[in-house]
């Protein structure tokens, strides 16, 4: 079994208060979990309007798999105008 993380770090700039940030980060959240069965979670900058972390991950029985899994959610996370990636890192374990 295989275990791919993905932390991304976000700028949301058009928004203004906690409100705003739910609702840009919202759409983003809700599509990542329907469209390709991951978990996801906001894991840092909670109390930060315009910055957000999100951790993704996806569990799999080959590695490709769980490659190309997160290669589309990068590019589904790219693709959104209301936010701008800072930087993202993928994390592999292998468990036994």
């Amino acid at each position: 079994m295989f275990v791919l993380a993905l932390d991304v770090e976000l700028r949301l700039p058009g928004c203004t208060s906690l409100k705003d940030k739910r609702g840009a980060l919202r759409p983003v959240i809700d599509g990542l979990r329907h469209r390709h069965n991951v978990s996801v979670a906001e894991t840092s900058h909670q109390d930060q309007w315009q910055r957000a972390c999100l951790g993704v991950a996806v569990v799999s029985s080959h590695p490709d798999h769980g490659e190309e899994v997160m290669d589309s959610v990068e590019r589904l996370i790219w693709s959104r105008p209301d936010v701008e990636v800072v930087q993202s890192s993928r994390h592999w374990m292998d468990i036994d």
